[in-house]
């Protein structure tokens, strides 16, 4: 390949990376375990209807470990939850787990059907498991119990589930434990089996606003004692508890009493001591019900994730000293221990979703699942795929992180993914168009990686900044209170400051700037073109919540209470709702736009897209809206993934002037 690039305008430069392989191309990859020495994962199917498969390497290379059509997901609070776990440290003894279009409890032995432990809801989904751990001859879980298949009412018990599937005829022998608040995590129970922990929070407060960490005796007849609040309560948020594995009746728990999520021992006498205080994150919003960053080791020491807008892998010894592994991996999801070693998935600016596997005896990280369909018949000692390597990689940016500040002199963090294609740059006359992307949550992040959907516009030469705004977690809670009471002004003002920085330096055309996002993105990107008209070009708008009035009522439990801090108590700040509404200026959007919506989203219904297109004129403002049968809240399947895509390409191509390449946006 000759070291000169030709030169082609931005946003017309022909790349490999099509619509339908930016849609396959990221494995979502979830959910890591052990069956006995075996790692295991879940991986969404987008080719089998986003179908949530059970998966382990052999020495054939990766296969699924339960008979064909099973689907290890669970619909908790929405969002899901652990779905799966093995009954215990041999493989023999098989596994537990939810099966997504039932959301029955299952139990699979090697060999044989799965077969239902849980009995049926009076509705497919009606209950639902989460977060498992084995005492005796059952299961203990998070069970929820909705009223229909809008979740908008729901009940949360600590239930015990025995093991020899005689509840699945007769839902008498399911054993309520214990309903302390409207929401739980499953339980953790003590080496030995004296007591269990878990946490609990009550709306309006969301789980990273205030949680709390509660604690009983489980007494001989296996029902639980009083419990009581061990760390946590107004203003703290308590993300995760695990016991020691040494007997010693510790609990460690990651907490923010001092503004950041870091590890806390927590004695019997309920005395709690920070085990490395810093002002870094150690844990994150607890969206998913089992997610895990403190992993404690059978020698005494804690798995540890950790860091400020990224996250390493260490290893927190009892004197404090925190060592990191020597990965490049910048972020750690979904980890798992057997006592000795930790599994994850892993990712960097330079690798895509890779379940590996990391030793602390030798300091080694391999890789287990490697993040391509055509690295399956790798070893497991194979190293991850570099990021100068064959396409796609060599069509991946190198991105980077900034730092702008607002007109308040606030911290804005970015990430930057500039164009990139090796065989082709832009004219010295010309800057590239840029896509302002709004992350959903909004109490939530987006990661540094490489990802193929980014890869998908970078390749054809059009720039991409990751803003994490003001309410963004990974930066302590300060900076995720930024957003407090003001969503849909500080988010909107950080996506604007992001964009006039890129300009500012030369780095982006001010007449081509886009913006989108999806879910809470969908709100922001929305009330972005609304209240700077003329800034963006062009927006695309993802299953967007935009109502907050309606919304309240139409959303499913979990969420049902978020605006209390988000915007404020309802009906007490009504003006603020008519106020910070992306709909509010509906009616004065100019901006093009192409909407996309899930048709089945419990999340964002349908609904709130439809209140946006009334107030929309089509002879003035150019739109286009793609609904989806059977896609909820974000989308699963890759032919939805790519017509996505695909759309949005068009509507760049005509808002901000350039033309793709041939093929790149068809078929529509």
């Amino acid at each position: 390949m000759s070291d000169t690039k030709s030169v082609l305008p931005y946003g017309s430069w022909p790349s490999p990376i099509e619509a339908d392989d930016a849609a396959r191309g990221d494995a979502l990859l979830e959910w890591v375990g052990f069956l006995g020495d075996d790692v295991c994962w879940t991986e969404v199917l987008p080719e089998e209807d986003g179908r949530s498969g059970l998966m382990r390497r052999t020495a054939e290379g990766v296969e699924e470990v339960l008979p064909p059509g099973w689907d290890v997901r669970t619909r908790v609070i929405e969002y899901g939850g652990r779905p799966w776990l093995a009954l215990s440290g041999r493989a023999a003894d098989g596994l537990v787990f939810t099966h997504g279009p039932d959301q029955r409890l299952h139990r699979w032995r090697p060999g044989s059907d799965p077969v239902p432990l849980s009995p049926p809801g009076a509705w497919p989904g009606e209950l639902r498991y989460a977060d498992f751990a084995v005492h005796g001859d059952e299961i203990w879980c998070l069970r929820e119990t909705v009223a229909d298949d809008t979740a908008r009412t729901a009940r949360r018990h600590l239930v015990a589930i025995p093991l020899d599937g005689g509840a699945a005829e007769d839902p008498s022998r399911v054993r309520e434990l214990a309903a302390t608040h409207h929401f739980m995590t499953g339980p953790r129970i003590e080496p030995g089996g004296d007591r269990v922990a878990w946490l609990g929070w009550d709306h309006p407060d969301m789980p990273w606003d205030t949680t709390r960490l509660m604690v009983a005796a489980v007494l001989p007849d296996g029902t639980l004692g009083a419990p009581a609040v061990r760390m946590g309560g107004e203003g703290e948020a308590v993300t995760q508890a695990d016991w020691a594995t040494d007997g010693s009746g510790t609990l460690y728990a990651v907490s923010d009493p001092d503004g950041w999520w870091n590890v806390h021992a927590v004695d019997r006498d309920g005395g709690t001591r920070s085990l490395c205080p810093r002002p870094e994150e150690f844990g994150e919003a607890l969206w998913r019900i089992g997610l895990r960053w403190c992993l404690p080791l059978l020698d005494g020491t804690l798995a540890v994730i950790h860091g400020v807008g990224e996250r390493r892998l260490g290893i927190l010894g009892a004197d404090g000293v925190l060592t990191d592994f020597a990965d490049p991996a910048t972020e750690w999801h979904f980890a798992a221990t057997d006592g000795r070693r930790i599994a994850a998935v892993a990712s960097s600016p330079g690798r895509r979703r890779t379940v590996v596997l990391a030793d602390p005896a030798d300091g080694s990280v391999r890789t287990v699942r490697a993040p391509s369909s055509e690295g399956r018949s790798l070893p497991s000692d194979a190293p991850a795929p570099a990021a100068d390597g064959a396409a796609p990689y060599a069509y991946a940016t190198t991105p980077y992180r900034r730092t702008y500040r607002g007109d308040d002199g606030e911290p804005v963090h970015v990430h930057v993914y500039p164009p990139h294609h090796p065989e082709f740059t832009g004219p010295d006359d010309e800057l590239p168009p840029y896509l302002v992307l709004a992350h959903g949550g909004p109490t939530s992040r987006s990661h540094l990686v490489l990802n193929q959907e980014i890869s998908y516009f970078t390749s054809r030469g059009i720039g991409v900044v990751d803003v994490q705004y003001g309410g963004s977690t990974g930066y302590g809670r300060a900076y995720r209170e930024r957003l407090r009471h003001r969503w849909g002004l500080t988010d909107v003002q950080d996506c604007a400051t992001a964009a006039r920085g890129l300009i500012a330096e030369g780095l982006a055309d001010p007449d081509r700037i886009a913006i989108r996002g999806g879910s809470a993105g969908g709100w922001t990107a929305v009330a972005s073109i609304a209240a700077e008209p003329g800034l963006y070009r062009a927006a695309a708008v993802y299953y967007p919540v935009l109502d907050p009035v309606s919304w309240r009522e139409e959303t499913h439990d979990f969420e049902s209470r978020y605006l209390d801090g988000l915007i404020g108590p309802w009906p007490d700040t009504a003006d603020r709702y008519a106020h910070q509404s992306p709909l509010r200026e509906a009616d004065r959007i100019r901006t093009p736009f192409v909407l996309l919506q899930g048709l089945d989203d419990t999340v964002c219904p349908p609904a709130q897209a439809e209140r946006l297109l009334q107030r929309i004129d089509p002879d003035t403002v150019p739109y286009r809206c793609l609904t989806f049968e059977g896609e909820g809240h974000g989308f699963r399947r890759s032919a939805t993934v790519a017509a996505s895509l695909r759309a949005e390409l068009r509507l760049y191509a005509d808002a901000l002037g350039f033309t793709p390449a041939a093929s790149s946006c068809s078929p529509s």
